[in-house]
């Protein structure tokens, strides 16, 4: 018990640190490169592809703003590719700027999480009648109950500007949330994300992710996600995908953001 008391005291101290003197420039959400098949239908070159995501935030503050927060600049792409088919093409790019402010939560030297409130934009870059995008307004919050378990949530408030994704809430909806528990050697991870549709039955998109890192220190390593119902991409997010795919995975050393 003393060692994790340790652990969790440098963990808070590095933090403070992080969020004080930098770094500037890092990463924000996960950012992985993982390949598989359909689940529920039979594999084929079209529904077995490559999903990879590149996920940055630039701390644009020196000095912490009012009410102990810090204003952020992120960018998210998640990039869909189908390698099995002829010219490899990739089939769906979508992304995700944001500007925002991070407040984290300290007290009794223990961190706690963190609360967040974004501007964020999400669009595939498309024209005519494959044009997908909206604007939203996001609050967002991560608490640690111990030092190795956490719950996350986030709500948005949606601006649907565009003509071909009016029905855009009906598949991603308003609100999302999850857990993530990692092992006290911090080598293998566990979460779960539930992202409500709209309607008031239990309609749910699930995403459900392993990963181990070679050591407690490593950044990167192995990772199986499962994803399963609508909205996984921009394109087709009125289409029901169930996925299970493998790869490698880079993270921050502690929880990511979603």
């Amino acid at each position: 018990m003393v060692d994790n008391v340790r652990a969790e005291k440098i963990n808070v101290d590095s933090l403070r640190a992080d969020y004080d003197k930098g770094p500037y420039f890092g990463m924000y959400k996960d950012n992985y490169f993982i390949f598989g098949p359909s689940i529920g239908s039979k594999p084929t070159r079209e529904n077995t592809n490559v999903k990879f995501q590149i996920s940055i935030q630039q701390k644009l503050t020196r000095s912490t703003l009012p009410w102990g927060t810090y204003l952020y600049l992120y960018y998210t792409q998640k990039v869909f590719w189908n390698i099995l088919q002829e010219s490899l093409p990739m089939t769906d790019l979508n992304f995700n700027p944001g500007l925002g402010l991070a407040k984290p939560l300290f007290s009794n030297g223990r961190y706690l999480g963190k609360l967040t409130l974004q501007i964020e934009h999400e669009s595939n870059g498309r024209d005519s009648i494959w044009s997908r995008s909206w604007n939203r307004l996001t609050f967002g919050a991560s608490i640690w109950l111990d030092e190795i378990f956490m719950v996350h949530g986030k709500v948005w408030v949606p601006f649907i500007d565009s003509g071909n994704n009016k029905d855009l809430l009906k598949y991603y909806g308003i609100f999302q949330f999850g857990t993530q528990f990692m092992t006290y050697n911090r080598k293998c991870k566990f979460g779960l994300m539930l992202m409500k549709r709209q309607g008031w039955n239990l309609n749910f998109n699930f995403i459900g992710e392993v990963s181990y890192n070679f050591s407690k220190k490593s950044d990167w390593g192995l990772y199986l996600q499962y994803y399963n119902g609508y909205g996984e991409g921009l394109l087709d997010y009125n289409k029901f995908h169930s996925q299970l795919r493998l790869g490698v995975i880079f993270r921050p050393l502690m929880f990511s953001d979603y």
